[in-house]
Parts: structure tokens; C-alpha cells; sequence
């Protein structure tokens, strides 16, 4: 069986290391240990290492749990191969540690995350913002929003948006920044908490037993999964006084329902910028990253080198927290039809997002309102027909 060697006892080592990253590439190029090298476990082949096999060999996964059975092979191959305990989770944990000791570098930070927003980011972050507020008319006088924070790049930067919306534009309305705890393991809670604190994000946390619940049921937990955290962020915001829950879906969020409802689902739909609640009267849900590029919510991010959770899920193989990928997934695909026909034409985009804009009733088949069905028959022999009940030839 291989050695494990911890983040700590591998920051000691003075020498030159060898160390391999078989995260996805994403995952790797999101951060990774210093100086490491990424193949991905998908693709893995001991073909590739090319070092004498005396030379240490450091492997590195998510969470220390994939890493295992690689370091293993690598061992029984001769080469002196160590699995790196708790993985790039537990380097993270004690950047946050030393980072979080040091005050003046915490007020820093923030203050650089927040000037980015206004300034270097304005154009692409901090407008698209401010636009979709006024477009759908997102906020109004005496709102009480809760902020719903997930620990992802996109609900912390859309908390940091709210704060900066407080602090140099409307003051209309109060706010409380939501963490809901549906069963994070150690790591993923952890993460949350620090960069929280790091952003200078007062967050209330209140705790579900979410996962174990969905674990149970069997079959995909995803929809699920999503009704049950809906539901409990309503009920705890209502009791928090709250009028509004927001939450943290962008502008790639919305073209990718589009054509996932086209896809799979057979219909013409959108995520829209806001909602009434059904089950919770006097509620709302608002989406004020609406208009905000997933791309450039990953630039704010990288240029703050902020470390976010990328999924909290434990319940899926393609849990990218857990060193997977979205590989299989529906969105996956759908995200990935985008990307490659985007490449082609940048215009694509933009165009799936207008299309639920442009709709001509005139040119569907059917569609459905208010849960009433309607057919372009039902009026097609009136359109046919002068006023003495005879047809034209229009």
C-alpha cells in the first residue's frame, strides 16, 4: 500500500518535488498545488511519468480519496509514489488558516475583491448588475432580500454585489446574507465559512439534514435535491422577515435552460429574472446576476485568487468537489453544445438568450398560459374569413 504524506509534511520538503494533479482540467486550472503537474485520472497512463523511480512521486486529488488507488498502482510499479492526505482541499485549508491569521492581509483582500468590482470589473460585473435590477425591476422600497449563499464564485460575488449596491447606490432596503447547511461534509462547510470571513460576509447559517434525506430516496436526487433547498430558503427567509430570496443564476445559466428545455423537455421555457412564490404568499425569487457572463465571475474570481467550492454535492459521481466532473450531465452536455458552437459564432449566444424574447405566437403550433392550452387552430379559420363569415384567399 502507498505512503501518505500530509499538505504539512509536504510543504516542508525542500527539495524539488514531483507532484501530480489528476483532477479534470478545469479543476486543475482553477488552482492547484504550486508547481504541479496535471493528468487527469481520466486519461492517466504510467507511460507518462517519466522520472527516475527513485524520485518521489506525490499524487494530489480533490480530497485524498481518488489518489489512493493511483499512488497504489505507481507503488506496486516500483516508482516511490506517496498519496497526499485530504488532497487540494486540505492545501486550501491551511492557505485559509495562515491567510485568516493575518488581519492586515484579510482587510487587504477584501478591499481589493470590492475595488475590482467597482473599477477594473465595472463594465463586465458591476453594470450588468445594476442593469438587470432596474430592467426587471428587481428591488423596490422596503424589500427584506435574503441573499441566498451556496459557497460557490457566484452566490459569494452576488453577496459582495449586494454589499457594494448598499454601499454606493440604493439603500432602500435591508438584506441577510442565507447559508443553508443541507449536509456539507467538514470541508465544503469549512470553505464556506472562511471565505465569508475573508469577504467580510455576514452570513447566518442555518442547518437541514438535506443529503441524508435525498440519499435515501433512490434514483436521481437532483430535482429533489433542489424543491427541498428551495423550499427550506423560503421558509427560513419568511421567518427572517424577508419579502425576497435571491439567488445566484447568470446570464450562461439562462441560455443553457433554454436549450435544456428544448432538448430534453420538448418545450420553449426560460429561468426567469424573477418569480412569485406558489407555496409561500407575499414571496419572491430574484435572479440579479441575470445579466452577468460566467466567464467573467471566474476572472473576478482568479484575479482575487479566491478559492470557492465548485459543488457541495456528495450524493453524485459527477460531483465536481469530489474530484469529478460534470461529464454525463445534462447541463454538462448542454454547456459543452454551447461552448463549441459559440467558438464558431460568438453571436449564438446572445441569440438563444434574445430568442425567449422574440417570440411570435403567430409562428408556434401551441403554447400554454396560465396552464390554459392554446392552439393556432382555434383561431385560424377566424383569420381565414371576411366579416360576412366567407373565406379568403389571405
Amino acid at each position: 500500500m502507498a505512503k501518505e504524506i500530509t499538505i504539512e509534511e509536504l510543504e516542508q520538503i525542500e527539495s524539488s518535488k514531483f507532484i501530480i494533479d489528476i483532477r479534470n482540467k478545469d479543476s486543475f486550472e482553477k488552482g492547484t498545488y504550486p508547481n504541479a503537474v496535471n493528468i487527469p485520472l481520466d486519461v492517466f497512463n504510467t507511460n507518462m511519468i517519466n522520472i527516475d523511480k527513485t524520485i518521489p512521486v506525490y499524487i494530489l486529488c480533490q480530497t485524498g480519496q481518488l489518489s489512493i488507488d493511483v499512488a497504489d498502482s505507481l507503488e506496486d510499479l516500483g516508482f516511490n509514489a506517496y498519496n497526499v492526505k485530504g488532497g487540494y482541499y486540505s492545501y486550501l485549508k491551511n492557505k485559509f488558516r495562515r491567510m485568516l491569521a493575518n488581519e492586515e492581509e484579510i482587510v487587504a483582500r477584501r478591499q481589493n475583491a470590492e475595488r475590482s468590482i467597482i473599477k477594473k470589473y465595472r463594465k463586465q460585473i458591476w453594470s450588468p448588475f445594476t442593469k438587470a435590477l432596474n430592467e426587471y425591476q428587481l428591488i423596490n422600497d422596503g424589500d427584506h432580500i435574503a441573499v441566498c449563499i451556496s459557497g460557490g464564485k457566484d452566490s459569494m460575488l452576488m453577496a459582495k454585489l449586494f454589499q457594494e449596491l448598499l454601499r454606493h447606490g440604493k439603500q432602500n432596503f435591508e438584506v441577510v446574507f442565507l447559508v443553508m447547511n443541507p449536509g456539507y461534509n467538514d470541508l465544503n462547510y469549512s470553505a464556506v465559512v472562511e471565505n465569508a470571513k475573508l469577504l467580510g460576509i455576514p452570513i447566518e447559517v442555518f442547518n437541514t439534514e438535506i443529503f441524508d434525506i435525498v440519499a435515501d430516496q433512490g434514483g436521481s436526487p437532483c430535482y429533489l435535491c433542489a424543491r427541498m433547498r428551495r423550499g427550506y430558503l423560503y421558509s427560513k427567509a419568511k421567518e427572517l422577515g424577508c419579502n425576497k430570496i435571491a439567488l445566484g443564476h447568470h446570464y450562461d445559466d439562462v441560455i443553457e435552460t433554454i436549450l435544456m428545455g428544448m432538448l430534453y423537455g420538448a418545450q420553449i421555457q426560460t429561468m426567469m429574472p424573477k418569480l412569485h412564490s406558489t407555496n409561500f404568499l407575499g414571496m419572491e425569487l430574484i435572479r440579479p446576476m441575470y445579466l452577468i457572463r460566467e466567464k467573467d465571475i471566474i476572472r473576478w474570481r482568479d484575479y482575487n485568487d479566491l478559492h470557492f467550492i465548485q459543488c457541495a454535492c456528495r450524493l453524485t459521481e459527477s460531483c465536481a468537489s469530489c474530484g469529478g466532473t460534470e461529464q454525463g450531465s445534462k447541463r454538462g452536455a448542454v454547456k459543452e453544445l454551447i461552448r463549441n458552437i459559440a467558438e464558431k459564432d460568438p453571436q449564438i449566444e446572445k441569440n438563444i438568450f434574445r430568442s425567449v424574447e422574440n417570440v411570435n405566437l403567430n409562428t408556434v403550433i401551441a403554447y400554454k398560459q396560465d396552464g390554459v392550452q392554446h392552439h393556432f387552430l382555434d383561431s385560424y379559420m377566424k383569420k381565414g374569413t371576411n366579416q360576412d363569415g366567407k373565406q379568403t384567399n389571405k
